[in-house]
This record gives structure tokens, C-alpha cells and sequence, in this order.
């Protein structure tokens, strides 16, 4: 039997730990991710990337992140997909390519050291998020957490998680969805302090993608 994740520190105090974590960041993270956009918009295109994602009780909200992809992303991946279908068929079953044709040179720096993910920091002031937490995942994926989506559904998406120091894209998809449920019944301020501080020696090691 699980114990219920509506707790004193998921109602309120997480929040708290959300926002003065955020706060005492943002004066060092503010001139990292300055640098990072002005590397990323010199191909022209933005800087920045809004993707829409699913977040708690299923309002759809912009997950941000510097741009780590070519700027005609979507058409490029249309045409690595069709003309390979060893590579479609991982991108039906992951959502998401291995060797995918999409990232810029400085993208898979950024991905291999999480730094993309940054910009998340206002996503955590704005309530969208939490620094832990489920990994926020676009519609087309909620189908494959089944039932178990009540579970994703029931907290905010974090910038790090269970699935992000527990092999991330090594492990599959069934597993990162037992993950997301584990994490959710099990929260606790220590948990989420356990899990940022593996997730610092994850970007160390650079087990990013």
C-alpha cells in the first residue's frame, strides 16, 4: 500500500522550498543563461525554445529551454523519419532519437550538461513547475502512462527527477513512467534534496541527452 502524497510538505512547504531555492539562484543563473542565449541566437533563430507540456491537473503550460535544435527542427526530423525506419519506429516507442539530426553542436553540449534546461527556473517562480518532479512530457505521451497518469497528473513537472539520476535515457519508457508514479508517493523534503544533489554529479558526468 502506498501512503498518500498529499502531505503537509506536497501542499505547502514544497512551494516554499520552490521558491526560496529559485530566488537565492536566480542572481548566478541570470548571466549563465544571458551567455547561453546570445551562443545559441547567433545561427539567427531564437534563443529560446517554449515547448508546450503537460503539467499538473493538466493545464498545458510553455516548458522553457535554450534552443539546442536547428531552427527547421520539425521538418528535418519528418525527413530523417521517413527515410529511415529503424529510427521511426524508436521515436513511436522513446520519443526521442539517439543519433538525432535536430541538435546543433552546442545543442548536445547543452543537452550532455542539462544547461538547456536553465531557463526552467522561471517556469518554478511562475508555480508552472517544481525543481523536483515528474519530467514534464508533451500530449502525445500521455497515452503511454496509462493509468497511471492520475499519478503524473497529481504534482507539478520538475526540472530534475527520479528518471534524470536513475539512467534517464537508458532506461525505457515503462520504467521512467514507474519512476514518475515511485517519486509521486513517495515525496518528501529529503527525497527532493537527495534527488538534486545526485542530479549535481549527474551534470558533472555529463550523462545528459
Amino acid at each position: 500500500m502506498r501512503r498518500d502524497s498529499r502531505t503537509f510538505y506536497t501542499l505547502y512547504a514544497k512551494r516554499v522550498f520552490d521558491l526560496a531555492l529559485a530566488v537565492a539562484l536566480l542572481p548566478v543563473l541570470l548571466p549563465v543563461i544571458t551567455i547561453l542565449w546570445v551562443m545559441t541566437a547567433r545561427d539567427g533563430g531564437p534563443g529560446f525554445f517554449g515547448h508546450r507540456r503537460i503539467g499538473q491537473n493538466g493545464k498545458v503550460f510553455r516548458c522553457w529551454k535554450i534552443r539546442t535544435m536547428v531552427v527547421d527542427a520539425e521538418a528535418r526530423l519528418a525527413e530523417h523519419l521517413a527515410a529511415n525506419p529503424e529510427a521511426a519506429e524508436e521515436w513511436e516507442r522513446d520519443h526521442k532519437l539517439r543519433d538525432d539530426p535536430r541538435i546543433t553542436r552546442l545543442g548536445a553540449f547543452l543537452r550532455a550538461t542539462s544547461l538547456d534546461e536553465l531557463p526552467q527556473i522561471w517556469n518554478v517562480l511562475k508555480g508552472e513547475m517544481s525543481f523536483v518532479g515528474p519530467r514534464p512530457v508533451v500530449r502525445d505521451e500521455m497515452r503511454k502512462y496509462g493509468t497511471s497518469r492520475t499519478a503524473y497528473l497529481a504534482m507539478k513537472p520538475g526540472i530534475t527527477g527520479l528518471w534524470q539520476v536513475s539512467g534517464r535515457n537508458d532506461v525505457s519508457y515503462d520504467e521512467r513512467v514507474r519512476m514518475d508514479v515511485d517519486y509521486v508517493f513517495d515525496v518528501s523534503f529529503f527525497t527532493d534534496v537527495r534527488l538534486m544533489l545526485l542530479t549535481g554529479l549527474s551534470v558533472i558526468d555529463r550523462t545528459g541527452r
